[in-house]
């Protein structure tokens, strides 16, 4: 049986939820100001980009707010589904042939609802190695017994990385409110709140990244595969780091293992992020779906916050859980 969520930690939700709201709206009228004095010049695509993603960031605020007040049954079905979308249009970009058909078959109703099953049940020794360990060595003979040996390596290694990516990295996210932290009360209730650590922290500090690298930004960290510029990460990192500084009262953490937490799991977002633009870039491709028009769709929303994920969920689990 599930356990309800403590008032304490509902509260924190909401505070946390007025929060966000505020640093938004904010945020929101920077931008509009800002697009209004370019206006007289033509529209401004960098301003019109940040605009753009300032409200995709309110619906995923409001999503995450009421999954997080719903609980692990709230958290676990939106990152499900977050999932399962973003891992058909990761292989909706892959080489298939018939021979793929059941090891595809197998990753979307077996390996993927197995992943988040798992999950559900807090067997965290289990769903860590599930998918790199099982799935990495039983799809490739699903594939293989159909007898096409045709870009076999490139085939398999595709598919591979979009359960990685998709759904063993994004798993971690609902699994972080299945975390018992050594010595606080209420700790499943309380946990859920990681989440809210973790979205924040990365999703930020990647805005003020964004903001950042177009206005002062010069040199670019990956010239070839990104807009991302040194000065511009160097800004959110510094950003990332205030936040979590300032949400260690939701967290185990103290407040300098906080903001060091928070500036390696931001920094491993930017890698992923860069991962994934190199990936695009080998696919001929500028985003990975039209979930939100200018944005791309649910891998593009959630690259930095997937690769953060499990690095956050086992440094939390080392360090702090009982």
């Amino acid at each position: 049986m599930i356990p309800e969520m403590p008032t304490q930690t509902s509260i924190s939700i909401v505070v946390l939820f007025g929060a966000a709201c505020a640093l938004l709206i904010i945020a929101t009228i920077a931008g509009e100001i800002l697009r209004h004095r370019l206006a007289r010049h033509g529209s401004h695509p960098t301003v019109e980009t940040y605009v753009t993603r300032l409200h995709s960031w309110w619906a995923m605020v409001f999503l995450l707010a009421i999954a997080l007040l719903i609980g692990r049954t709230g958290v676990i079905l939106l990152f499900a589904f977050a999932s399962f979308a973003a891992l058909r249009e990761f292989l909706t970009l892959t080489r298939k042939t018939k021979a793929d058909h059941w090891a595809l078959i197998a990753a979307f109703y077996v390996v993927f609802p197995l992943q988040y099953v798992l999950v559900w049940m807090g067997a965290d020794g289990l769903f860590s190695i599930f998918i790199p360990v099982y799935a990495f060595l039983i799809l490739p003979i699903l594939s293989v017994i159909r007898g096409d040996g045709r870009d076999f390596l490139s085939r398999v290694s595709e598919t591979q990385w979009g359960l990685m990516i998709c759904v063993f990295c994004a798993s971690h996210v609902p699994a972080l409110v299945t975390l018992e932290i050594e010595g606080a009360q209420g700790s499943t209730g309380r946990s859920v709140l990681l989440i809210a650590f973790l979205v924040l922290v990365v999703q930020l500090g990647d805005l003020a990244e964004y903001y950042a690298g177009r206005r002062i930004g010069k040199h670019r960290l990956a010239p070839d595969l990104s807009p991302k510029t040194r000065e511009g990460v160097l800004c959110g990192a510094g950003f990332a780091t205030g936040i979590g500084l300032l949400l260690f009262w939701i967290t185990p953490f103290t407040p300098w293992a906080a903001a060091l937490i928070a500036v390696v799991i931001y920094l491993i977002g930017v890698g992923g992020s860069l991962v994934l633009s190199a990936i695009k870039q080998d696919r001929g491709v500028n985003s990975w779906g039209h979930l939100i028009p200018g944005q791309g769709g649910f891998v593009d929303q959630m690259d930095s916050v997937v690769f953060a994920a499990p690095v956050f969920f086992h440094l939390t689990r080392y360090f702090y859980g009982s």
